[in-house]
């Protein structure tokens, strides 16, 4: 690696290199310098083994260290004079500040360093962020060996400064069995050893800590002169702007890259440092330039680079307002020259063969877009979702602190709604882990960032993972629902182990409003949790109420129709109500199929709906017979179902399917009854895919197609609906199964070579207007309901489509004949176009049939419509309706 001279710069020079002439302190110069030298000498070994475990981060062995005297230099001018003992303090800061940016440093292995529960929280993250999902017990515990990197390099990342400070009293021990120190020195160690380890620690620490935690001056040892004192703040911000300048070419050497080959962002961060020259001070403005332009392939390195001295800015212009607001002596470097633009950055940073043209997303402004995203325009006009989300992030707040607090028994939800001066509130509370400041301000207001995904909010919740909690938020936007209800938002919050000063209160008057944050003292007891509190727009009875989607209008119904599953209790107040109701925890995986359907369809309240709580005992009965389980790959319940259902249009109540997100209603389907796990598909979860994988699936459909057989239910009737779907799922339809309808009633797969054989012509019929029906199988009149005759050598192919979340598992196109997929650019309709369109559904699955009961191909069938350009029509026997379209297919001669 390049070495810097250190010893040659005017910094060094001026404070602790040896005098040519007379020097009065001579003495106390070398014992100070020797020092630092053996501190150097020894930390550069720790330096070297550090960047072999982790070889992708830029240089920081000690060429980086010797380096920031260049660049202490550069930032302090001639503005700032540091004394001998100032330049050893700093100088030792220097040289630990990232000496622990490898696992060397850390005495043992990182994780245990780290700590059980702040490392399995780290990889509970990267696995979520990696996979979309939380990992369980196993994953926790034997993560993969690229999540296990990727948690060393961030653990790494976000810990070596704090545990630069420990190295400081950080024993190594020699062969002889002695200690060694990287300061051995006894009385510089004690004595500035702990400044040392908070100046090296504190360039990560946000630049307004600086002024709390380096208020006082440290005097000189009684073998210096007096005035050798230390002012640590001043250090303290030379330390953090020469580490942020420190940028160039020599942190980032091409034959090193080439060696260790660093990938993904890594990998960008080498690219640009490699084209960054020396800094220079001009005026105020420190000033970087490319050594070669930056050709096309390096754009993204390009913007990197002016992201990044963009953050170099910001940090040199905090720390000049610290220092001007404290009244102190400001340093010389003041801001970078050139970001304020893409267009000014590249008089400095030239490009080749391309124009750096600023086209990110620009959000000027942010509360208008909160308010726009945070209501209707993102969750539509159903304002019971944002009880749905209310819910659920108060159940996480509650599995969260039984996770910290495992003695914690107590975790419940409450919902009230009360009417006060003729508004309508709706209030719901947990006394689950509460919030402090922190966390209102970064987590429940950083619109779209999910707070539980955060390393901040792990960082002050430690050990959520190791209780293996999984929340169920996701997307960081389910508090700003809210906002469908009404503007007036109240929320106040205490942390689960915080005294009561410390609660806050949170106002809002709009989603574009800025919230009023304030301390909710003088209010007597405040319980530990959350509460919101929301003045409700309109009325909950009103036709667009929060009421609109149930039946009895009652906060209970509404409860169990939005929570199908619950870990906690959920308490529901309604108005003058002197006592709860109880929704009981309850799990969809492990719960009989009589409880899942009560769950899922529960008895209504209302007396005058006795002939459909019978219908639902009915339907009950015919679930417990007929549901199976889908089961994930480690046999897990993600479903209890059965395919369609035979009471589907005989009552008010439909028995719809649920596909449920984390146990609460997102979508629902006339595919199938019982429910099905999905996962999101869309930030308002309104609507969700499943979890599970197609072959999960059509494993499920198997059982249910066996346990049809099995009861006796799969008659004709049940074969026309669902033929359609098992084709769809499996790109083929048992022999038995009726997939149509001809004058002689259904017809089956196996039932073709002979139907066929006695016919030189068929007409496949489209249907309208002609329609048909499954119960019974019959052909009707579409006004007056009446049984329609078709001709004896006529078909029509009943293909009841699917819905999601069945028609997004099993795509129409997916079963599509391949060898066609060119033609459906043809600017006609060809017959290769038409095949392709028709051969992944039941009328591809009729022609095979017909092709292979007549010995012809699918050309031969097709290519004679295609020439009487698709016109072909019948009429039936009823004057009333006009010709019935489709293919008159006419059996090849010669074949």
């Amino acid at each position: 690696m390049p070495q810097h001279d250190y010893t040659s710069t005017s910094l060094w020079q001026s404070t602790l290199a040896g005098r040519p002439g007379p020097d009065a302190h001579a003495e106390q110069r070398e014992r100070l310098r020797t020092s630092y030298t053996e501190l150097r000498k020894q930390a550069a070994v720790l330096l070297d083994e550090n960047a072999r475990s982790m070889p992708d981060f830029t240089v920081h062995d000690i060429s980086h260290v010797d380096a920031l005297w260049e660049t202490a230099e550069l930032v302090c001018g001639d503005k700032v004079v540091l004394n001998p003992a100032e330049a050893y303090v700093l100088g030792c800061a220097f040289v630990l500040h990232d000496a622990a940016m490898g696992a060397a440093a850390y005495g043992t292995t990182v994780p245990e360093a780290l700590g059980e529960k702040r490392w399995r929280d780290l990889v509970s993250l990267a696995y979520y962020h990696r996979e979309g999902c939380w990992p369980e017990r196993e994953e926790l515990e034997t993560p993969s060996a690229e999540i296990m990197d990727a948690c060393l390099a961030t653990a790494i990342r976000d810990t070596h400064a704090e545990q630069a400070k420990r190295l400081v009293d950080q024993p190594w021990p020699s062969r002889t069995g002695h200690d060694i120190f990287l300061i051995e020195g006894v009385q510089l160690r004690e004595v500035y050893g702990p400044l040392i380890g908070e100046l090296a620690a504190s360039h990560w620490w946000p630049v307004d800590r600086l002024a709390e935690e380096f208020r006082h001056t440290t005097g000189s040892l009684p073998w210096q002169p007096s005035e050798w004192t230390i002012d640590s703040l001043k250090l303290a911000c030379i330390l953090r702007l020469a580490d942020a300048t420190q940028i160039d070419s020599r942190r980032a050497p091409g034959f090193l890259f080439s060696l260790r080959r660093p990938q993904g962002h890594s990998r960008e961060h080498w690219r640009f440092q490699e084209h960054i020259s020396r800094p220079y001070l001009k005026g105020d403005r420190v000033t970087y330039s490319s050594l070669r332009p930056f050709p096309p392939q390096d754009a993204t390195a390009w913007w990197l680079a002016l992201e990044y001295l963009r953050g170099i800015d910001r940090e040199l212009k905090a720390v000049d307002a610290l220092l001007h607001d404290l009244g102190r002596k400001r340093l010389a470097a003041r801001a970078v020259a050139g970001v304020d633009s893409p267009e000014r950055f590249a008089e400095l940073f030239r490009v080749q063969d391309w124009r750096p043209i600023d086209a990110t997303v620009k959000v000027s402004d942010i509360p208008a877009l909160v308010g726009t995203l945070g209501g209707q325009q993102l969750y539509g006009d159903v304002p019971e979702v944002a009880l749905r989300e209310l819910i659920q992030n108060a159940q996480d707040a509650v599995l969260a602190r039984q996770t910290l607090q495992p003695g914690f028994p107590t975790g419940c939800v409450e919902i009230r709604l009360t009417e006060t001066e003729g508004s309508w509130y709706l209030e719901v509370r947990d006394n689950g882990t509460g919030m402090d400041e922190e966390t209102l301000v970064n987590g429940l207001l950083d619109f779209g960032t999910s707070g539980w995904s955060s390393t901040s909010l792990r960082n002050r919740l430690p050990g959520l993972a190791d209780g293996g909690f999984q929340p169920s938020g996701r997307f960081g936007i389910g508090f700003f629902s809210v906002f469908l209800l009404g503007d007036q938002v109240e929320l106040i919050t205490r942390r689960y182990d915080a005294s009561l000063t410390d609660a806050r209160r949170l106002t809002f008057d709009g989603p574009s409003s800025r919230p009023l944050l304030t301390p909710y003292t003088g209010q007597g007891w405040v319980a530990e949790g959350t509460t919101v509190r929301v003045r409700l727009r309109k009325s909950p009875f009103e036709l667009q109420g929060l009421f609109s989607r149930t039946e009895d209008e009652r906060l209970g119904q509404l409860a169990q129709r939005l929570v199908l599953e619950n870990a906690v209790p959920v308490y529901t107040w309604e108005p003058g109500a002197a006592e709860p109701e109880t929704l009981a925890p309850f799990s969809l995986a492990t719960g009989l199929p009589d409880e899942v359907f009560d769950r899922l369809y529960p008895p209504q309240a209302l007396r005058w709906r006795v002939g459909e709580e019978k219908l639902r005992l009915q339907m009950r009965d015919d679930f417990v017979s007929r549901a199976t389980e889908l089961l994930d790959d480690k046999g897990r319940r993600i479903g209890l179902a059965m395919l369609w259902n035979t009471t589907h249009y005989q009552g008010r109540r439909d028995f719809r399917g649920t596909v449920t997100v984390n146990g609460f209603l997102a979508d629902t389907s006339i595919s199938f009854a019982g429910y099905l796990a999905g996962q999101p598909s869309r930030a308002s979860r309104d609507k969700a895919s499943l979890v599970a994988t197609p072959d999960q699936v059509r494993q499920w459909m198997r059982t249910q197609e066996e346990r049809l057989r099995s009861t006796g239910n799969f008659d004709d009737s049940l074969q026309l609906e669902l033929a359609y779907t098992l084709h769809s799922a499996f790109n083929t339809l048992a022999d038995d199964i009726a997939f149509a309808l001809t004058s002689q009633g259904v017809l089956r797969l196996a039932d073709i070579p002979e139907w066929a054989g006695r016919r030189r012509e068929v007409f496949l019929a489209f249907g309208w207007p002609v329609t048909w029906r499954s119960r019974p199988p019959e052909l009707n009149h579409p006004l007056s309901g009446e049984r329609v005759r078709i001709p004896d050598n006529c078909i029509i192919i009943c293909q009841m489509g699917s819905t999601p979340p069945l028609s997004q598992v099993f795509p129409a196109a997916a079963n599509r004949d391949t060898a066609y997929e060119s033609a459906r650019d043809d600017a006609t309709l060809t017959w290769q176009k038409q095949w392709w369109r028709t051969s992944g559904d039941l009328y591809g699955l009729f022609l095979r049939a017909l092709c292979e009961a007549w010995s012809c191909t699918v050309e031969s069938l097709l290519a004679p419509v295609e020439q009487r350009d698709w016109s072909d029509c019948i009429h039936v026997n009823d004057d009333t309706l006009g010709p019935v379209a489709g293919y008159l297919l006419h059996w090849p001669p010669n074949t």
